[in-house]
């Protein structure tokens, strides 16, 4: 029975990797609305401390970084929830230059909402 425990234990154990990096791919689900003057971007981005995210425009690429440490015992053999976030976003629209470029960002309950100002005087075009 040891070693099939052993065996039955590695496999979930790799399965879980792969499935971790999947969704370390994939995820997070992010929604982006347009308003008059702003942009809104909403990202899910559970255990996480708000410490451990980092943001940047630059141009109009928004990106993300957030960065967990794992503090279990090593009785944990299976999980899905990211370690990492390495997401870069193509914004719809040109925003505004330098300190102005979010005016706010909160991060509350894993989700992280962001209001960017955009460019004013410009037709708007969504792609």
């Amino acid at each position: 029975m040891g070693l099939v425990y052993h065996m039955a234990k590695e496999v979930l154990k790799e399965i879980g990797n792969k499935s971790r990096e999947f969704y370390e791919f994939v995820l997070p689900p992010i929604d982006i609305m347009l308003d008059d003057d702003s942009l809104f971007v909403t990202v899910d981005l559970p255990g996480f401390d708000k410490k451990d995210i980092k943001l940047r425009i630059n141009g109009n690429i928004l990106s993300i970084n957030a960065k967990r440490e794992t503090d279990h015992d090593g009785t944990m053999i299976w999980h899905q929830r990211p370690h990492e976030v390495d997401k870069k976003i193509r914004l719809p629209i040109d925003v505004k230059e330098g300190e102005e470029a979010v005016s706010s960002a909160k991060y509350l309950h894993g989700v992280l909402t962001l209001k960017i100002p955009i460019k004013s005087g410009k037709d708007i075009t969504i792609e």
